[in-house]
């Protein structure tokens, strides 16, 4: 699960990245013009070899919003504890749905005593994959690296739900709720009685005129965000590629050892714009020589502290657990990146 939709009444409304998008050629007509049109070509070459990618993706999502699937993630929560974790760490990485879209369906399992330890599986793994950006990390970093990166996903929540588990005593993961408010639920994540993600899932939703407007705003909506952060991301893929040295990147997050590996998932918060502009600063630092481990525990550190994932765990749990959660993170990060980079070397 990752962060894909926008608030609608805040779709024409100029935002940081719609202003860097316009910034980016201004500056560089002043600073540089001959890069102007080499830097909008790369862009558009790089959003034709991404759109198949992306069109699917749109259209899965919002197939999915529209017949109500996200009601299935609720399963998800039910039977065993350790049950829960598997199912918590699998769905959060493969659900196409927002981080905040889901604060008030973690809220409500909270507030009925759901075991800190699954809704933990689910909160590491939901930020870094879904179907969306299973496919673009697919059509620009290969097939190989959105697989692992999937699995990593999930991995990292089963990580994070037995850590979790097995501290469960600790003055760490006691009381760990906030006062916070169960919030409402609207839409197609509600049923009978406005509880969470408790909607029938409708696989023939095109009968129900409600559903078809969620199937086309949901379209709308997640078109103009992937294309407004890929065309950002790729604006400054063609800037990384022309204005960082190879070889400083090469010497930095490059070579073998665990240090560009860790590295790597340190900056890969502050650097973070979210999971879709990633996957293009990704292919050009792997170009300028990252190592292949860096590159996952990039995004895998990043992914998991950037600020729609960070704030919905930060609305619900207290200080302390929220650290925990970001600890759990860098080191799973890490330990996926030395996995990874000895299986590259390997294959």
């Amino acid at each position: 699960m990752a962060e894909t939709t926008q608030n609608p009444s805040r779709r024409w409304r100029p935002d940081g990245a719609w202003v860097a998008i316009v910034l980016i050629p201004l500056v560089l007509m002043i600073l540089a013009p001959d890069e102007v049109w080499p830097t909008l070509t790369f862009a558009a070459a790089a959003i034709g070899h991404t759109g198949i990618f992306i069109i699917f993706a749109v259209l899965a999502v919002a197939y999915m919003k529209a017949t109500g699937a996200e009601t299935l993630l609720a399963r998800a929560f039910e039977g065993r504890e350790v049950r829960m974790i598997f199912l918590a760490a699998l769905m959060g990485g493969i659900s196409p749905f927002c981080s905040c879209e889901v604060i008030p369906f973690i809220a409500a399992l909270l507030a009925v005593g759901a075991p800190l330890s699954a809704v933990m599986a689910f909160w590491l793994a939901s930020p870094l994959m879904d179907p969306a950006m299973f496919l673009i990390t697919a059509g620009t970093l290969g097939m190989p690296f959105a697989i692992a990166k999937t699995l990593a996903a999930v991995g990292l929540g089963l990580f994070g739900g037995f850590t979790v588990k097995v501290m469960a005593r600790s003055v760490v993961f006691a009381d760990p709720l906030k006062n916070t408010p169960v919030s409402e639920c609207s839409g197609s994540t509600c049923g009978a009685g406005g509880k969470p993600f408790s909607g029938e899932v409708n696989w023939s939703f095109w009968g129900e005129k409600t559903r078809r407007t969620i199937f086309r705003e949901t379209t709308f909506d997640n078109a103009l965000f992937l294309g407004k952060w890929l065309l950002l991301a790729y604006l400054i893929e063609a800037l990384m590629l022309r204005y960082i040295p190879a070889d400083m990147v090469a010497q930095v997050l490059g070579g073998e050892g665990i240090g560009p590996i860790v590295l790597g998932a340190i900056v890969g918060a502050p650097a973070y714009l979210n999971g879709y502009a990633a996957v293009p600063m990704v292919s050009a630092l792997l170009d300028q020589g990252m190592s292949n481990g860096a590159a996952m525990s990039f995004v895998l550190a990043g992914g998991v502290s950037c600020i729609p994932a960070a704030l919905a765990v930060w609305a619900l749990v207290k200080p302390r657990v929220f650290a925990a959660y970001l600890g759990i993170a860098m080191l799973g990060a890490v330990v996926a990146g030395v996995t990874w980079n000895t299986v590259s070397v390997l294959v």
